[in-house]
């Protein structure tokens, strides 16, 4: 006989492993490798959230989750800073935390519909190879002691199988990666990989993906880049990440802001001068363009250049010599420009405020930055990113985005773009601190100071499209009227009963089976579950006499 009562023991079966070991096989082929791996895992251990992390030194680096807020995807967990991560990394063998554990979790206020609870259950999978730890699986439950009755030596051939398939995955990306002309360049002069986090372009979404396409494409050539963008978007952020891809990554990259120099010392910026040359000039000095002889030449707001000088930097360009102000002699350079701008430059050329040659010398490769608003996706991403930082800097443990303040971020249209939403982020952290009242630090939408009226958009799906039937059942007002829709008090009660009524039938007809009322409801067995366990419903059998 079965019964649905609340009830559940979370075990690993034979089964399940050698479900999970198909499932791993089968990874690696995949374009969404990494998101398939915790699917996997997940599908062997029941859990409300699972994460893949990447060991990069003392960095976790989420690379998939299913579960927790979109925003841990930007986040980068320094190993020090979370203790229970730094448990799972010195430990050799999964590590299962009690529920009245005193570490924190990281993940505190990130499980989707429990912004409001604590983590309870918590088990952390190490992922070693040959004797390195290359990442790590952690795996959250709300229920207390979720992870209790799972066998220790299921748990260790689960870890094996794991690690491999890890392994196994960032191997095919990175040939994924030299197969598009993108062999990634570790950047010295920094001790910590943390430190360097602000230089390093995040998202997901399609238009950003096209953009990581243009930059590994032209990176490793000697061509001249023009970098094209509104104000905020990270124009400087796609030179340095050309440079660091380039064959010149070893040698520096210089920055020079056009509209920060004034008129009559732009040559000498540019090219040097000799003692003596103009008042003030009282030794040599060398210009950025010797500096960055070997190396890059980044000009940033080249639009505000005047006229004037536009011609001596298209000659220094051209053939690749300059001459200091004040010396008769020149002097060959080898050095590669990025430009870039906020302006519209084929307009300013039409204008007469931009020389054409200089344009076409500099637009060889002309690269995009899309504005935030056409990001769709990233928007939380970088969100999460930005809180992670300011909540190091703050000293906060654990600084947590609302579900309903990330609903304001995704639905604003962002004029001020990245930079903007840095700043918003900024702010909203310094206020939500001043409101702590737990050891949880958490952003709501009245921290969210700063937004423009007229630029907010409620977010919301996509609406459902009627069929040309449909349409036509109801192009009539005698067949469809107001008066026909009875209102819903609370729609999301009425959602989760009639979720419920389904889900319980179809156990009823499958005599508690998970598997067989997922197939028959067309969903993921693991996700069916998930649900029916928010929903209280859980599967009970007992054995009673005939």
């Amino acid at each position: 006989m079965t019964q649905i009562r609340p009830t559940s023991v979370n075990k690993v079966t034979q089964s399940s492993l050698l479900n999970l070991a198909m499932d791993l096989a089968s990874v690696t082929a995949q374009s969404n490798r990494f998101e398939l791996l915790i699917s996997a895992v997940r599908g062997a251990i029941n859990c409300d959230a699972v994460v893949l992390l990447e060991c990069r030194e003392n960095v976790l680096v989420p690379l998939a989750q299913r579960g927790l807020l979109d925003d841990v995807l930007g986040r980068h967990f320094v190993i020090d800073e979370h203790p229970r991560l730094a448990a799972i990394c010195e430990d050799r063998y999964p590590v299962r935390f009690a529920a009245d554990s005193p570490l924190p979790d990281p993940y505190d206020g990130m499980v989707v519909g429990h912004d409001d609870l604590s983590v309870h259950s918590c088990m952390g999978i190490p992922l070693y190879l040959e004797g390195c730890l290359i990442g790590a699986v952690t795996l959250d439950s709300i229920a207390p002691n979720e992870f209790d009755e799972i066998d220790s030596r299921a748990l260790d051939i689960i870890a094996a199988m794991a690690a491999m398939a890890l392994n196994t995955s960032m191997l095919m990306s990175k040939l994924e990666r030299k197969s598009h002309r993108a062999q990634s360049l570790v950047q010295a002069l920094t001790e910590d990989e943390h430190l360097k986090e602000g230089s390093s372009i995040l998202g997901q979404s399609e238009v950003m993906s096209k953009l990581t396409q243009s930059i590994e494409l032209v990176a490793p050539s000697d061509f001249a880049v023009l970098i094209e963008g509104e104000t905020g978007v990270g124009k400087e952020l796609v030179a340095r990440k050309l440079h660091s891809l380039s064959q010149r990554a070893s040698a520096p990259m210089v920055y020079v802001n056009c509209a920060a120099i004034p008129q009559h010392l732009i040559e000498s910026e540019l090219f040097g001068h000799v003692k003596g040359a103009f008042t003030g000039a009282d030794r040599d000095r060398d210009g950025k363009f010797l500096l960055a002889d070997g190396g890059t030449l980044f000009l940033d707001e080249i639009g505000e250049l005047p006229l004037e000088v536009q011609g001596t930097l298209l000659r220094a360009i051209q053939n690749q010599e300059i001459q200091a102000v004040g010396r008769d002699k020149t002097k060959n350079v080898d050095v590669r420009i990025i430009a870039a701008t906020n302006r519209v430059l084929s307009d300013e050329v039409e204008n007469k405020r931009f020389r054409a040659d200089l344009f076409h010398r500099l637009s060889v490769f002309p690269v995009h930055v899309p504005p935030l608003r056409e990001r769709q996706g990233d928007t939380l991403l970088l969100a999460g990113h930005f809180a992670e930082q300011y909540r190091r800097k703050l000293g906060l443990r654990q600084l947590i985005i609302s579900e309903s303040a990330g609903e304001v971020l995704r639905g604003y249209r962002w004029p001020g773009n990245v930079r903007e939403l840095e700043h918003v982020i900024s702010r909203a952290a310094l206020l939500a601190r001043s409101d702590q009242q737990s050891e949880l630090t958490v952003i709501g939408p009245s921290h969210l100071t700063g937004i423009q009226e007229g630029k907010y958009t409620p977010f919301s799906q996509p609406e459902p499209q009627l069929s040309s039937e449909d349409a036509r059942q109801f192009s009539s007002k005698d067949e469809f009227s107001s008066a026909d829709v009875h209102p819903v008090v609370n729609l999301k009660e009425a959602t989760e009963r009639y979720q419920k009524g389904i889900i319980l039938d179809a156990l009823r007809r499958k005599e508690g089976n998970w598997a067989q009322a997922a197939r028959e409801l067309s969903m993921d067995r693991a996700n069916l579950v998930r649900l029916g366990k928010r929903l209280g419903i859980t599967v009970h059998k007992s054995v009673v006499p005939n």
